[in-house]
This record gives C-alpha cells, structure tokens and sequence, in this order.
C-alpha cells in the first residue's frame, strides 16, 4: 500500500511539529498487512489532539470491546456511592438462585455464595472465562468467532457455559486472579436488578448522557453498520450478532475523541468519588505485561525494556479489538484510541507507548 508523505497529505491543515509528529505515527502504523486503520486521541494539561490514519475517519465509531469494562466499572461504583451496595456483598444477595445455583465448585466444593462484587470486578472470582474458555467441545466461542462464525448468545446461556467450565480457585484466594467475562456479565445482571432497567438505560442515563457522549452507546442491533468493521489479520470480521451478545463485558461502540472524555471523566472522579481511585489499585498478575485492578487494569513496560523509566505505567482497560483507553498518573496523560484489528491487539499498547513520547518530550 502506497502512503502519501503526512507533511504533503496534511499541508492544507495548520498543524504543529507535534501534531505531525503524532500523525506520523498513526500513518506509519498502518501498513495495510497488519493494520488497516487507527484513531487516536490524547490529552495532557491544554494540549489535546485527535487524529486517524487509513480506512477510520478521526470521528468514526468503532467497536471498544472489553474497554467497556471501564463503563460497568463505573456504574457499579456509582451504586456504592448511592449506598445501594458494597463490594464485600455477597452477590448472591442480589441475584436469584437459579444464576448462582452451581456456578463455582472448586474440588467438590461449591463456593458460589461466597463471591462478591469485588471479586468479580478484580477478576479474584475463580470463575472460568465463558468467551475465552474451552467449552465441552473443545472449542472456545473466541475460536468460532474468529473463524466468521457469528453468533448470538444471551446472559443464560453465558452462565450455562461458565457452569460447564472448571473454576481455577477459591473466590478470593490470595495473590490470584484470572480474566473472565463471566465477571463482567454477572455485574451486569446486578445493574439491572438493583436499578430495575437495562444496562444499556443505565449507561445512557448516568455516564452518555452526562458526559455528552453523543457517538457512544451500547451496541444491540445486529443491522447496525455505524461502527467500522472489525480485522482479524487480513480479512474482515464481520461479527454483529456477537457484539450485540457482549454487553457489560464487551459491547460498548464509541469513537477517540468520546474516550479521551470518558476516561477522563473516569479517573478525575466526575462519574463516582475520586478517592476510589485509591482503592481499585490492588494489583493481581492477570496476563504479562498487565496486571488486574478491581475494575481496572495496571499496563506497565518491565524494566528490562525500560529500564530508564521513560515509559510511564498506565491505568485504564483494552479490549481485544485493539481499542484503548488509559491514564498515566506519572505524566498525567490521558489516551484512547484503537488499531481495530483482533489479531494484533499489542500494536495499540505500542502505538500508544509512541504517541505518548512524543506529548511528554520536552
């Protein structure tokens, strides 16, 4: 694919030599093999930018995958603020019996009542992973996804196959934690019977709507073609009934600029109490280089590879989509954007690493 100089493509746009420094990384991330559009958008203290490269508009909505975690996140600390709930509690005190009947044994014993609503936001439930997890036949529905076949599924029928998977340890078990989805559904489920409407209402009501989140919503028609399509490698991976499926865990469509706003909102305390913040930094191996939060993720360079520090650490979440969205409380840097491709996800952690040295160089 043959690019145009940025200098040339731009030169009728009043940019900065940091503006073209930024834009510069986004063109050279797309080579049309692994990547085939990215946005992005930055802020830190009064400069902010926004900017897009190849097949996405800078304003064009795209798929934010488990980035919607950061929205569940929130909602669920905005009950604890209302004092409708703690995180010590017990979910099984809001959801029916049916739902935890049989959802964790561990070596023969069911530990299902003793989840709480911290440990599924901190991923210390033990709980299998209904999406990434090997279901009975071998295969995990990220498998048939990937290969095109889409797929509906509802909060049920997620809960049937986590039942049907092995958990990994005791709820709470010192030191541990695993990723699952199921966590995040389960949350939902909770939402919506403390609040007596949809998650898709609530998200509406108490962050879109407040944040004039105008491109930003929680994806459930099928018939949609707003969001730009996803990649998986070379092709296109069109999955709508599947993004419909994930809601809490997953399903949230937005664009940069509306994620640069929200994380924002997230971290300076506009969605819930800044001082919880504090509390959500308790830190659990998840998967190398991140680390598991309650309801947010630790990315953070190894020193090997950074020896010098000059990376910050970032606080946020991503999503399997390659989209993004972080805050870096060392150089107080706010991110998000996507490179929109399954398959190279990291490449965003990368372009983000660029992006921000160029903000915070002197």
């Amino acid at each position: 694919m043959k690019k145009s100089s940025p200098t040339k493509k731009y030169t009728h746009i009043k940019m900065t030599e940091k503006e073209l420094s930024l834009q510069a990384i986004l063109d050279k991330t797309v080579d049309g093999k692994k990547i085939f559009g990215t946005s992005f958008a930055l802020k830190k203290n009064d400069f902010s930018w926004t900017g897009s490269s190849g097949n996405l508009k800078t304003e064009e909505s795209y798929f934010i995958a488990s980035t919607t975690k950061l929205f569940t996140t929130a909602l669920i600390l905005q009950l604890r603020s209302a004092g409708k709930i703690n995180l010590e509690d017990k979910i099984s005190i809001y959801l029916d019996p049916s739902i935890i009947n049989g959802l964790h044994l561990y070596k023969g014993m069911e530990y299902s009542n003793e989840i709480t609503i911290r440990n599924l936001l901190a991923h210390t439930s033990g709980l299998p992973d209904y999406f990434q997890g090997k279901g009975t036949h071998g295969k995990s529905l990220e498998d048939e996804i990937k290969k095109g076949h889409d797929q509906f599924w509802t909060f049920d029928q997620a809960m049937e196959r986590t039942k049907a998977m092995k958990t990994h340890f005791i709820p709470g078990a010192k030191n541990k934690a695993h990723y699952s989805d199921a966590n995040f559904q389960l949350l939902g489920k909770i939402i919506e019977v403390l609040t007596e409407t949809s998650y898709s209402a609530r998200c509406d009501e108490f962050i879109l709507k407040p944040l004039n989140l105008q491109n930003t919503y929680v994806y459930q028609d099928p018939a949609d073609k707003t969001p730009k399509a996803l990649y998986y490698q070379a092709e296109v991976l069109n999955i709508p009934k599947a993004m419909c499926s994930f809601g809490p865990d997953g399903g949230i469509v937005s664009t940069s600029s509306d994620m640069l706003i929200f994380v924002e909102a997230f971290f300076r305390g506009r969605l819930f109490p800044k001082e919880y913040i504090d509390e959500l930094q308790e830190w659990n191996r998840i998967f190398f280089p991140m680390k598991s939060g309650v309801g947010i993720h630790l990315f953070k360079v190894p020193w090997l590879f950074n020896p010098t520090g000059a990376v910050p650490y970032f606080i946020g979440h991503s999503g399997l989509s390659g989209a993004l969205a972080y805050y870096s409380p060392q150089k107080d840097l706010f991110v998000a954007g996507t490179v929109n491709q399954v398959a190279y996800p990291d490449i965003s952690f990368r372009t983000m690493i660029k992006l921000t040295q160029i903000v915070t160089s002197a």
